[in-house]
């Protein structure tokens, strides 16, 4: 009994542990819940503090801010700019949370307020310098000229240069952020307020400078000398404006506001100059200078801190580019296409023959001064307009202006040689004209352009048959299907037109090349060219009459037998054309030596000349052969063609 009661006890016992392990374990896992739920809470109450203090910081940085000590001076002035920033960008990024429009609302209202604040304090700052600066120029005795002798000079730049000592710090913190639009106004803002300053201490001086400049030197000293200036003081505010804002400076445009109006001085001064002035030769060396040494040297050297100046430089060339073509355009006119030739103009040969007889006197090494004087002033004048006007304009302008001047050129050396024809001869005439060619030709050639122009016209010849057939009521005016309609009697034709220049030329040369060997060979052999037409006009005859078995007695002769063929008219008209072989032909070849230096170019132009007479001869001895006896052929004694060949090759 005892045994059992034990055991029971026992059993009652192990229940009993059973029950406090059950809730010993219940509490254990209880624990463990609060401690994970508590750990759960705290970090969400982190989180929500930490979200929470990006809106808790407003009243913060608002009472900052606003404060009376607050200045951009102050060393807690960025760290606050700072914070501010991230919180403007945690609200922005988060705009589901309550009231976050509100609060970003009243970040952006204190961040305006600092911004207006940094721009306040810049201004300050330069205003400040900018005082200083006068009042150092002030001191040195305030006299224009000891100022004027330097922009350069240290009281401008360097007492300027010590501002940026104090802005230093917030303005590279504003570069810094200035991928943001509100610090890249502010960025802005202070660009234009820094060159506002700078331009009022500068611009009396460099427009004093530049005025001296124009009172003192020709225009293209000026131009040289006022943009040398102009790119000295460029480089000084170049370098100036980049230890303020060091990652700015890249950008051309941010120091515009300063450098287009120092540079529009230099324009506003050379522009009345320019649209005034007449000279070729000074324009384009205006041109040379602006285009090869201020654009082509110089900028190209410093073209980081000179880059500001290029727009103007620009405009400016291209004022001279326009004033140029207009003054290219008056003197094609006036002097070329215009030119009266003066009795001394059109004294040839007299005038080659002087130049001669003087170059065999002198035996001058350099001819080209003879050779000049010997070319009719158009020729010359073209020639040097042109070589001018190459180097100096766009080569689509300088087409037009050597088309055109190539082509009254042209025409005035072909009345010119219409006037050596009526005052001298024809055949002075015709080699005047070659010869002006062909030095049009060869010196036209370099020019590595296309002398031919396209031009462009309305035609409205078809109206008024258009018009006429409405009238007539074959056509409607409100038939818009008709091919007669309104819209489409009205529309004009487009009708293009080509010229060109050195096509016109050679056309030109090789008419006049033609003419001047036919009238040679006429001077030369024209006996025999007219025996072989009367030959050949007799056996014409001669045919026709056998077939119609009507031939005439006297037709129907021998050759020989007729009265302009015998054998004495026939050695008579040989004699005539070796008298002209021997008399005329080398006073020809004198005047082709005369006006054609050059031996290939009368080789070539002789050639077709000895051709026709050589041609002439063989003809005529195959005419005496056939038709002559042996003792006739003696009678008439014609000239081998082999030692024909030798001769007119001894007159070259």
């Amino acid at each position: 009994m005892q045994v059992d009661e034990t055991l029971d006890f026992f059993n009652e016992l192990q229940l009993q542990h059973q029950a406090v392990a059950t809730k010993t374990k219940t509490l254990h896992d209880a624990c463990d819940r609060l401690v994970v739920e508590k750990q759960r809470l705290i970090e969400f109450a982190e989180a929500v503090h930490s979200k929470l203090h990006y809106f808790d910081e407003l009243e913060n940085l608002n009472n900052n801010f606003y404060a009376s000590n607050t200045n951009v001076g102050n060393e807690k002035f960025l760290p606050l700019l700072k914070r501010l920033d991230e919180c403007i960008s945690y609200v922005e990024s988060n705009p589901q949370y309550a009231e976050s429009s509100v609060y970003l609302l009243k970040f952006r209202q204190l961040q305006s307020r600092a911004l207006g604040m940094i721009r306040t304090h810049v201004l300050s700052v330069l205003k400040n310098a900018s005082s200083q600066v006068q009042h150092a120029i002030r001191s040195t005795g305030g006299s224009k000229t000891s100022i004027s002798e330097g922009v350069e000079a240290s009281v401008i730049y360097v007492r300027f240069k010590a501002a940026s000592t104090e802005l230093k710090p917030i303005l590279e913190e504003i570069e810094s952020r200035s991928s943001r639009k509100e610090y890249a106004q502010i960025l802005a803002d202070c660009h234009k307020l820094y060159c506002e300053q700078r331009l009022s201490l500068v611009k009396g001086i460099v427009h004093q400078r530049i005025s001296e400049f124009a009172k003192k030197e020709a225009l293209p000293s000026l131009t040289r000398s006022g943009c040398a200036y102009l790119m000295l003081v460029c480089q000084l505010e170049h370098q100036l404006f980049d230890h303020f804002f060091p990652s700015s400076s890249e950008d051309i445009s941010s120091l515009a506001p300063l450098i287009d109006p120092l540079s529009t001085y230099l324009y506003d001064t050379l522009r009345p100059k320019l649209i005034h002035e007449t000279n070729v030769d000074l324009l384009c060396e205006l041109v040379d200078i602006l285009k090869v040494e201020v654009l082509g040297e110089q900028l190209s050297r410093r073209s980081e801190s000179l880059a500001g100046l290029r727009p103007t430089l620009q405009r400016i060339l291209a004022d001279v580019h326009e004033r140029l073509t207009f003054r290219a355009r008056t003197y094609i006119r006036d002097e070329i296409a215009n030119y009266i030739p003066s009795n001394e103009d059109m004294d040839y040969p007299a005038k080659l023959e002087q130049s001669t007889e003087m170059k065999s006197e002198t035996n001058s090494v350099d001819e080209n001064p003879d050779v000049f004087k010997t070319w009719y002033p158009p020729v010359e004048r073209t020639l040097s307009c042109l070589s001018k006007l190459y180097r100096c304009l766009e080569p689509s302008v300088f087409t037009g202006l050597a088309q055109e001047a190539v082509e009254v050129c042209s025409d005035s050396v072909q009345k010119a040689s219409k006037l050596i024809t009526k005052r001298s001869t024809a055949m002075d005439g015709q080699l005047f004209l070659i010869k002006h060619i062909l030095i049009l030709r060869e010196q036209i050639a370099p020019f590595d352009i296309e002398f031919s122009v396209t031009y462009k016209e309305l035609d409205f010849s078809h109206l008024l048959e258009h018009l006429r057939r409405i009238l007539r009521g074959q056509a409607s005016l409100f038939d818009w299907s008709r091919s007669t309609s309104l819209a489409r009697t009205l529309s004009p034709r487009v009708l293009e037109s080509q010229v060109d220049a050195k096509k016109d030329l050679e056309k030109s040369l090789k008419a006049t090349c033609e003419e001047f060997i036919m009238s040679v060979t006429k001077l030369v052999v024209d006996p025999m060219l007219s025996f072989v037409t009367k030959v050949t006009a007799v056996k014409l005859a001669l045919s026709s009459g056998s077939q119609n078995q009507k031939v005439d007695s006297v037709m129907a002769k021998p050759l020989k037998d007729q009265a302009f063929a015998t054998p004495d008219k026939v050695a008579e008209l040989v004699q005539k054309v070796n008298a002209a072989i021997q008399q005329e032909l080398p006073v020809v070849m004198t005047k082709m030596k005369l006006y054609l230096q050059n031996p290939s170019t009368r080789t070539i132009l002789f050639k077709p000349i000895k051709t026709n007479i050589v041609e002439a001869h063989v003809q005529i001895q195959s005419l005496v052969k056939a038709e002559y006896s042996s003792e006739e052929q003696s009678i008439i004694n014609m000239t081998s063609i082999q030692n024909l060949q030798a001769e007119l090759d001894n007159l070259l």
